[in-house]
């Protein structure tokens, strides 16, 4: 048991190593306005600086176990009848800087983006907001056109278990097409910001390994590592995600794995204790920026001797 320990507190120090040597000492903690956020460590001050749009409604042909579209829900939903711009435009005269464009997947995994291509162009250059896509797996056609559209950046979940995607996602697709997305949006020279939901198998680190083995081959420009979060309502409401243990040893993992890419922790893991005490791992991990940081953890940062940056905006913005 001694030995054991020892060895998780000499990775976790090598990982914070491998942060020292290959990034400034900042540190970000983000609050976008997908949700309001006050500690006594970090405010909000301009909730509606980033926020979340639904280019399908609560619409999602997959119904993924452990969403089954709950999470589209507090999305801004577009009127199918006057586009995307014009909320767009709404948005932006109301202090918005930023937007998320998500959505539900049809049957092949991908979001329908292609009617929102042209808005989407209209919306960087008329109004100047920084567009981020969720996009699911992509087609060339659908790469080259997000370029054409002169998006900032492109998120995906990468899944790395067949079992996952078959189980979790209901798709009939395998880890090579999440692979081969990736590869399309390096081929476009997207900004990639991949994500890795931790748990995804019903609460098991199944195929987080293999995700993180094919992001590692493309030059992205972030990975977000989220955790399961039982959601009400869902087939994975009772679900225990994984213990902070297991979550620590992929934050070391990863960050020893892509010693100079940014990793952050994004919004998605359990409320409470396990965040609380994830966070500050996050922190001894060399990880850089968490999203919705718990409370205590910005003055756990400094004494660490990190320097605290504090941003309204997706983490997947932060690099």
């Amino acid at each position: 048991m001694v030995s054991g320990n020892i060895t998780k507190l000499d990775l976790t120090d090598q990982a914070f190593a491998v942060r020292r040597a290959n990034f400034t000492d900042e540190i970000s903690f983000y609050a976008p306005g997908l949700k309001r956020y006050c500690t006594t460590e970090f405010e909000q001050k301009s909730p509606r600086a980033f926020l979340p749009i639904s280019l399908t409604g609560n619409a999602c042909v997959l119904q993924c176990d452990h969403c089954e579209s709950k999470i589209l829900e507090p999305m801004f939903a577009i009127d199918q009848r006057e586009g995307l711009f014009p909320l767009c435009e709404r948005l932006a005269n109301s202090g918005t800087e930023g937007i998320l464009l998500s959505g539900g997947s049809n049957r092949v995994g991908a979001v329908p983006l292609h009617k929102h291509f042209a808005d989407m162009k209209r919306v960087k250059q008329e109004l100047g907001l920084r567009v981020m896509v969720h996009c699911g797996l992509v087609s060339e056609e659908t790469c080259a056109a997000l370029k054409e559209a002169e998006v900032d950046a492109v998120m995906l979940d990468i899944i790395g278990a067949n079992e996952t995607i078959r189980d979790v996602y209901h798709l009939d697709a395998t880890i090579e097409d999440f692979d081969r997305s990736l590869e399309l949006l390096q081929k476009y020279e997207h900004s990639v910001r991949p994500h890795i939901i931790l748990g995804l198998h019903y609460g098991k680190m199944l195929g987080e390994d293999k995700a993180l083995e094919m992001i590692a081959k493309y030059p992205v420009h972030a990975l977000v590592l989220v955790v399961l979060t039982p959601m009400a309502g869902t087939n994975m409401q009772n679900v225990a995600p994984p213990d902070v243990a297991e979550l620590a040893a992929f934050f070391q993992k990863s960050r020893l794995r892509m010693p100079d890419t940014p990793i952050m922790v994004g919004c998605a893991r359990p409320l409470g204790e396990h965040r609380a005490q994830l966070d500050r791992l996050a922190v001894d991990c060399g990880l850089n920026g968490i999203a919705y940081p718990a409370e205590g953890v910005v003055e756990y940062a400094r004494a660490k001797g990190l320097r605290p940056g504090f941003i309204e905006n997706s983490c997947s913005c932060g690099c």
